[in-house]
Formats: C-alpha cells, sequence, structure tokens
C-alpha cells in the first residue's frame, strides 16, 4: 500500500469515525442540556432534574426492577440457548438449520402482535402463579434470541467444538464440565456480548411493559414526563450513559478473556 493511500484510507477512517461519534453524542448532548435547563429564559443552569432522580419513588423502582430483568433473561438465554446450539452442533447438526430459524423468527414478527399472542397466557400466569413483573423475563427471552443467537453462532464458529469436547469426554468429563471448563472458557467475547445485547434490549424495552400492565425502568420514564419532562430526559440519559459504561467494561473485559484463554487451553 502506497503512502498516499494509506493517508486517503486513515481520513475516510476518521470522517466515518466522526459522523458516527456526532450521531450517536449529538442527539445525547442535547437530551443532557435539556435536563440541566433552568425555568427561565436567562436562568443559569440547574441539575435538579439529576438530583431528582433517587427521591422519585417510581424511576428507583423501576431502575432496579429493570436491571433484575436484564439479570435473569440474560441468564436463561445463555441457561437454554448455549447448551442447545451445542448439542445441535455436535449430535444433530441437521437440525442447524431449524434452531437458527426458529431462533430468528422474532424478528419477522412485530412486537404489537407478539404482545396479542402472549397477554392470554399472562393473565393466566398473574391469576394461578405470580403478578410479579419479573415473569417479563420469560416474553423478553424471546426478544433477545435472534441477537443472542447470532452473536453465540459466531463464536462457536471460531472454535474446533467437536474436537474439544471429544478430548473432554475421553479425559472423562461429564457434559456440565464440558460446557462450563471447556465451551464457556473458549469463547468469552462471544457470551459477554449476547449478555449486553440482551442487557441492552431488557433496559430499552417498553411495548410488552406497557401493554401487559407492567412498570419498567421505560415505563415509568413515560409517565414521569408527564409531570416533569426535565427528569424524563435525564434518567434516559443516565440510561444511555450506564449502557455505555456496561459496553466498555464488557468489552475490556472480553479483550482481557480473549487474551488468557490461550493459555487456559493449553
Amino acid at each position: 500500500m502506497t503512502r498516499s493511500r494509506r493517508i486517503r484510507l486513515q481520513a475516510l477512517r476518521f470522517v466515518i469515525f466522526a459522523l458516527a461519534a456526532a450521531f450517536f453524542l449529538v442527539p445525547i448532548g442535547a437530551m443532557f442540556e435539556f435536563s440541566t435547563r433552568g425555568i427561565g429564559i436567562n436562568s443559569a443552569r440547574t441539575f435538579s432534574a439529576w438530583a431528582a432522580i433517587p427521591s422519585t419513588p417510581e424511576l428507583a423502582t423501576a431502575i432496579t426492577v429493570s436491571l433484575e430483568l436484564a439479570l435473569i433473561t440474560s441468564l436463561l438465554m445463555l441457561g437454554l440457548l448455549l447448551p442447545t446450539m451445542v448439542w445441535v452442533r455436535l449430535r444433530l447438526p441437521r437440525l442447524n438449520r431449524i434452531v437458527e430459524f426458529i431462533c430468528l423468527m422474532p424478528l419477522t414478527v412485530p412486537a404489537i402482535a407478539l404482545v396479542v399472542g402472549i397477554k392470554p397466557l399472562y393473565i393466566w400466569i398473574s391469576l394461578n402463579f405470580t403478578d410479579s413483573i419479573l415473569a417479563l423475563s420469560f416474553a423478553y427471552l424471546i426478544l433477545v434470541l435472534p441477537y443472542a443467537y447470532r452473536s453465540l453462532d459466531a463464536g462457536l464458529a471460531a472454535i474446533d467444538l467437536k474436537i474439544l469436547t471429544e478430548a473432554a469426554r475421553s479425559l472423562g468429563a461429564g457434559w456440565g464440565t464440558v460446557m462450563l471448563r471447556v465451551v464457556v472458557p473458549n469463547m468469552p467475547t462471544a457470551i459477554l456480548n449476547a449478555s449486553l445485547l440482551s442487557a441492552s434490549l431488557v433496559l430499552g424495552e417498553y411495548t410488552f411493559a406497557n401493554l401487559l400492565n407492567y412498570e419498567n425502568l421505560q415505563v415509568a420514564i413515560q409517565y414521569v414526563s408527564l409531570v416533569s419532562a426535565g427528569t424524563s430526559i435525564a434518567v434516559a440519559v443516565a440510561s444511555l450513559l450506564f449502557a455505555f459504561v456496561l459496553l466498555m467494561i464488557l468489552s475490556f473485559a472480553g479483550g482481557r478473556l480473549q487474551v488468557r484463554s490461550p493459555g487456559q487451553r493449553a
């Protein structure tokens, strides 16, 4: 590659990065500016909207519940999807396309149609078992399947799954040991990416919770916006920043795990 071509390529990368950064940061900056805006025209900046977040009971409860939903949904996704994908790849490779089709199907069905379909089930669950909002994790599991499947599929495709599992089984390891000590340590980045996508989708979900009469973070933000627009915008900015920080933490942790994984395999 010539020097001039290398410079043009670097300039193109910088322009694309700057445009992408502006696409994400300009709206967030505008939201932050609005949340700190005073009441009067020439009034000073105030952080009263941000200070009101912990003292608003609806928001505090909704934030806690949404984080619990994100954690439960991520664990359910990994517990259901990862062993299924491993088993299908090893024992039933002909069903791989069928499993992929089932996991990607929620992308083709509108969220409102999914809610209408499962609402009678949730009415029955609330009457016979529990009316806790944590039951939403089963509905959210359906929503996160397409994104989690793609991430885990890329991770499984990057390792020689058959040789690793056969070696572990020949040494006397059970399937639980194979999953926890062979498969998982060899694809940490894929698992972290799937968990991050699941958590981000749960934290930003509104349709299911609203139509099923549950109050998660997004529903609480909508309610608070009727009383205090500044506080609702402040919560929205805080949730975006939280997702960004979580992404950075998981990316850093995934990179360190990926560097250590060759030594673990050896």
